[in-house]
């Protein structure tokens, strides 16, 4: 190649270098081109499934583009957060994540990406409280009957929860810290197992979904005592918090979608808005109301401050009570 002829394709690339770059660049103003998937780690059917469902039945009237629901079940929701770690920063992969999300990384010394930093924080979507619940036959009516009977006897009240790690287990090992009781954990595979043992009193208590729950407490099977949120439950409102008797405890389950790290802000703005306004119909609320869960809303810095806030919290509570995956 001639020299004047490398000068010049040299000077080409120089001015088109930039600007080919930049049109290959996503940006929110043709975002999005095609169809966007939520991907979900745990199987169908489970709450975060439905959640994203939910989204994802609402979300194409606002992005005039199909969005489908992947589930990718395994490894305590691992599996479907690191393909989207790995998949393209482009905003046409996104991820649910329940509360879990915070937890793993206590729980499982050696993940395969950093739950902080390879993925951003779109939107925390839904938060859904537990329900406290004690077998009828045990003589608790209220959050301070409960601590009191179990200062008495330490050691001898037991709880159920559908596995070790789960935030069933957790919220009742907060409540042993903050209260200075010793409450015995018993872990089960699944909540339906447990449950069913709670309804034939071989364990006490147990910090529950309210789907689970709901029925056997109408049918008069189970007490409801109180809900793990910070603010009452507009499902049962007339049921206090355990934080009206043990104030700043909380331990609710709540969702968030989150995308690859390098997703650019104006795309995950786009689709903070999007998400939000889908959240705000009123069928959608109606329809997650019944299942005691509420819609949220943040911006994605306010997701990330609380995310963070919520791996520090139940780190601490990891280490102090000793749990381990199963």
């Amino acid at each position: 190649m001639k020299p004047s002829y490398r000068i010049a394709l040299s000077a080409l690339l120089a001015v088109c270098g930039p600007a080919a770059a930049q049109t290959a660049r996503p940006s929110a103003g043709d975002y999005p081109l095609k169809s966007v998937r939520i991907v979900v780690g745990y199987p169908a059917g489970g709450p975060t499934d439905l959640l994203a469902r939910t989204v994802s039945q609402k979300l194409p009237e606002f992005l005039n583009q199909q969005v489908i629901v992947d589930n990718r079940p395994g490894a305590s929701g691992m599996i479907g957060a690191e393909l989207v770690v790995r998949a393209a920063p482009d905003g046409y992969t996104l991820l649910m994540v329940p509360v879990t999300y915070a937890v793993t990384p206590s729980i499982f010394p050696k993940m395969p990406y950093d739950v902080e930093k390879d993925l951003a924080p779109v939107a925390l979507v839904a938060a859904a409280p537990f329900i406290l619940v004690v077998h009828p036959a045990l003589p608790v009516k209220t959050v301070q009957d409960l601590i009191a009977l179990a200062r008495s006897r330490p050691g001898q009240l037991n709880y159920a929860s559908a596995s070790t790690g789960g935030m069933p287990h957790l919220a009742g090992e907060l409540f042993n810290s903050m209260t200075g009781v010793k409450m015995v954990h018993i872990p089960y595979k699944g909540a339906a197992p447990a449950t069913t043992d709670l309804l034939a009193g071989q364990v006490a208590l147990m910090f529950n979904n309210m789907l689970s729950a709901m029925p056997h407490v109408k049918g008069g099977r189970l007490r409801a005592v109180a809900v793990t949120s910070g603010k009452r439950s507009s499902a049962v409102p007339d049921l206090p918090t355990i934080a009206e008797t043990v104030p700043g405890y909380e331990a609710s389950g709540w969702y968030g979608a989150l995308a690859p790290a390098a997703t650019p802000r104006e795309i995950i703005v786009k689709l903070n808005g999007e998400i939000n306004r889908v959240m705000r119909l009123p069928d959608v609320a109606q329809r997650l109301a019944g299942d005691g869960v509420e819609p949220v809303g943040t911006t994605p810095e306010q997701f990330g401050t609380y995310l963070r806030q919520e791996i520090a919290k139940w780190g601490k509570v990891v280490k102090q009570s000793g749990a381990k995956a199963n």
